[in-house]
């Protein structure tokens, strides 16, 4: 059966379906009979061309089967050749029509039984013209039947040529999408690899050298430029730690997360812990990214600004979304009044998979991160 698709000119098969039919009508009304036969043929055809107009073409466009309508038309039909045998002319659009409103079985059928009508009707009405009738009704019946198969086998290797190119499309799609994201992740790489091998290398040969002058730092200048140099150090690593691919493809998210608590911890002293919640389980690459990248730069955060004594991660899972909580008790700051350039990424990355980012904040309780990835 046809579609809307599957027609490129749906306006133009309609448009020959109303020329046929008003041929029709019109060679009915001109042949020699007598007029109530003739009046009652063209009705027939008018209200075969009226049902298609209301129902059929609206079925068609929707790809939809109508058993009644196909039966409407070969009774109407059968009722035209009955009355006026030159109706039979309408075959020209009723058998085209016939596999666009039926699958390929029923269609078949009902061409066979369109055929049949101007010879059984010969039968009781007009016996003398039964074997020319009945010779032009296999021609063409035959002939319908091989045209409806040739047509929905076009229909078919259109559909999947369509598919095909469809598919294409979409693997070109996915390549270049793959190559933007490998040019990315290539760059990302060689950033992280250049701030450690040029300030992460630098910051330790300063402290080393800071040492060796005052292996004690009893000089207070040292110790303060030690210090610096430490915590310089620690955000050279996190960045590397931000710009490097994420390290999921061996271990699991949460044990991600742990690293990272674990690292900040060790680097800035404060006190963390990680509590994971809800029945654990893999997640797309790219909703594990959003959370992973959301831990690390919230635990930056408390280690840059919030002067915290500890600082908590949960990763809490449920049936819809996965939660990642990082709360602090330092001394917090004014939402949206202080979103730098962290917390603006992090809700960048957060939509790019439909997620959301809340901050709630203030001196007295510290400050609490919360991101939800559906899933």
């Amino acid at each position: 059966m046809k579609t809307e698709d599957q027609v490129p000119y749906p306006h133009l098969w309609d448009l020959y379906l109303a020329v046929i039919a008003a041929a029709a009508v019109t060679v009915v009304l001109v042949v020699d009979r007598p007029w109530p036969a003739k009046l009652g043929a063209a009705g027939a055809i008018g209200a075969m061309a009226l049902l298609h107009a209301v129902f059929g073409r609206d079925l068609i466009r929707a790809d939809r089967t109508s058993s009644r309508l196909l039966a409407a038309h070969l009774v109407l039909f059968a009722t035209a050749v009955t009355l006026v045998p030159e109706s039979n002319w309408l075959l020209f659009a009723l058998i085209p029509l016939m596999f666009q409103l039926a699958g390929l079985r029923q269609a078949t059928i009902a061409v066979v039984l369109a055929n049949a009508a101007l010879p059984v009707s010969d039968l009781i009405l007009r016996p003398d013209t039964f074997g020319l009738d009945l010779v032009i009704a296999a021609i063409s019946c035959a002939t319908g039947i091989w045209l409806g198969f040739w047509i929905i086998r076009v229909i078919e290797q259109s559909q999947e040529r369509h598919r095909l190119i469809v598919e294409l499309e979409n693997s070109r799609a996915e390549v270049a999408r793959l190559s933007r994201e490998a040019g990315v992740t290539a760059e990302r790489s060689r950033l992280a690899a250049e701030i450690h091998d040029t300030l992460a290398q630098g910051f330790t040969s300063i402290i080393t050298l800071l040492q060796a002058a005052d292996p004690e730092l009893k000089d207070d200048k040292i110790a303060l430029a030690v210090r610096t140099a430490r915590e310089n150090l620690a955000e050279s690593r996190s960045l590397v730690a931000a710009l490097s691919p994420a390290p999921l493809a061996s271990i699991s998210l949460p044990s991600a997360v742990r690293r990272q608590v674990e690292r900040f911890a060790e680097e800035s002293g404060v006190r963390a812990g990680l509590r994971v919640t809800g029945d654990e389980r893999d997640l797309p690459t790219a909703a594990e990214v959003v959370l992973l990248r959301a831990a690390q730069e919230a635990l930056t955060n408390v280690r840059r600004h919030a002067s915290a004594q500890e600082a908590a991660v949960l990763l809490a899972y449920t049936p819809a979304a996965v939660r990642l909580v990082v709360r602090d008790d330092g001394c917090g700051f004014v939402p949206g009044a202080a979103d730098g350039y962290g917390l603006a990424g992090m809700r960048a990355r957060a939509e790019q998979v439909n997620g959301a980012v809340t901050v709630h904040s203030d001196p007295d309780t510290g400050t609490t991160i919360e991101v939800e990835v559906p899933v």
